[in-house]
């Protein structure tokens, strides 16, 4: 066979997404009927001034008039690294604005922020500690809708939520399939004023979601078909998207591949990779997409190390040269050599974005100064993406893949 063990069937396993996607070079349109759809009148915008400032809530805001939907507020200062602080003060906006619904436009920041307004809201809490960790939700939340202006995250359709704790120097992971929206809408027009290094870091999150989840513990069927068809989407579009973002196919292509992976990881789940960028950004407050693209292939590289532990995941590592460097060149490379040639791949698609638009490769171009890494390791430890590792990882090893990046 061509593609042997390509497809692996796990003894059990389960896959979630309720999420609706309307895709399309007029998606924004369809909003006013979804919220209505939903029950909802009075909707707040939670954005970041990047955002409002590029006029894309001004796309959102148009998109209501002619109906009798009311915009309750406009909150546009989420930070890059939102925060539980941030989340409090937003929620009390909501509240004394009487709003019944949250529309969060923007990147994962935002949505993530957003995700954490909904906790807030309806819990009526302003602990957000409380809610911390898996599966701690019970209450169904407020009718949501999500539109990404960045093709990364995914998470319009993840279950997932990162969010910041400043008194504790960590970043609180939140996973509930309560958080996930109602509505995810993709249209161009919201992604086309990426200029190109965000939009190269972002795509690159989107690939080592789709990458992680291709290798994940609880990879499947569904999550895998998610995954490959995000990693080829990516490596067709990124490059196209960073040298001519004005190319509405290209963005909507990428859009899709983000969600796409999105879908998968937030099933298959992550592993070192985004256990040692959470930490990376926690400590050294490094963008997440720009994290990730560093520290994938060194993830990558310690799983091949421990190949006596994890088999399978070596196995998992060669087959992702099909998707992340194409059939004709997985045909032709050896089984052997394929773990290796995958990691070769990507370092390809990065060592290109740098020469395109500075996209660091090395932790320490990227800001973080080598007398930190003892502290990213320590926090790695305590990350919650950590627990879906094919393999332990002890401090020593979350240091030496922080070594091998730096």
């Amino acid at each position: 066979m061509l593609f042997k063990k390509n497809v692996v069937i796990p003894e059990y396993y389960e896959f979630f997404n309720s999420v609706k996607v309307i895709s399309g070079y007029k998606a924004l349109e369809t909003i006013p009927f979804e919220l209505n759809r939903l029950g909802a009148k009075r909707p707040i915008i939670i954005t970041d001034k990047g955002v409002a400032q590029a006029g894309l809530v001004k796309y959102v805001v148009d998109s209501f008039g002619g109906t009798d939907t009311v915009i309750g507020a406009v909150f546009d200062e989420t930070p890059q690294d939102s925060s539980n602080v941030v989340v409090n003060q937003i929620a009390a906006i909501y509240r004394a604005q009487n709003c019944d619904s949250i529309i969060a436009v923007g990147g994962g920041s935002a949505i993530d922020t957003a995700k954490g307004v909904n906790i807030v809201v309806t819990e009526n809490t302003d602990d957000l500690l409380k809610f911390m960790g898996n599966y701690r939700l019970n209450k169904p939340m407020k009718p949501f809708v999500v539109i990404p202006t960045t093709a990364g995250t995914g998470s319009e359709v993840t279950m997932v939520a990162v969010i910041a704790n400043p008194e504790k120097n960590v970043k609180m992971v939140f996973t509930s399939e309560l958080l996930l929206p109602k509505v995810a809408v993709l249209d161009p027009r919201m992604t086309m004023s990426m200029p190109p290094k965000i939009t190269a870091a972002t795509g690159m999150d989107a690939f080592t979601h789709s990458v992680e989840a291709f290798i994940g513990t609880q990879k499947n069927p569904i999550s895998d078909a998610f995954a490959a068809a995000a990693m080829e989407l990516i490596r067709d579009n990124i490059v196209t998207a960073v040298t001519d973002g004005g190319n509405k196919d290209v963005r909507l292509a990428m859009a899709n591949a983000a969600l796409l992976a999105g879908l998968a990881f937030s099933n298959s789940m992550v592993g070192i990779v985004h256990a040692t960028a959470h930490a990376t950004g926690g400590v050294c407050h490094v963008p997440h997409g720009i994290a990730n693209s560093i520290l994938l292939p060194y993830g990558l590289e310690f799983y091949i190390s421990k190949s006596d532990k994890s088999p399978k995941t070596k196995e998992y590592i060669e087959n992702l040269l099909l998707h992340v460097a194409g059939p004709e060149i997985y045909v032709k490379t050896p089984p052997a050599e394929r773990a290796v040639k995958s990691i070769a791949a990507i370092r390809s698609i990065t060592s290109e974005l740098k020469k395109l638009c500075g996209l660091p490769v090395r932790l320490s171009e990227a800001g973080v100064t080598e007398d930190k890494l003892e502290s990213i390791a320590k926090t790695t430890l305590n990350d919650g993406a950590l627990s879906f590792s094919p393999v332990e990882v002890s401090f020593e090893e979350a240091l030496g893949v922080l070594k091998a990046a730096y």
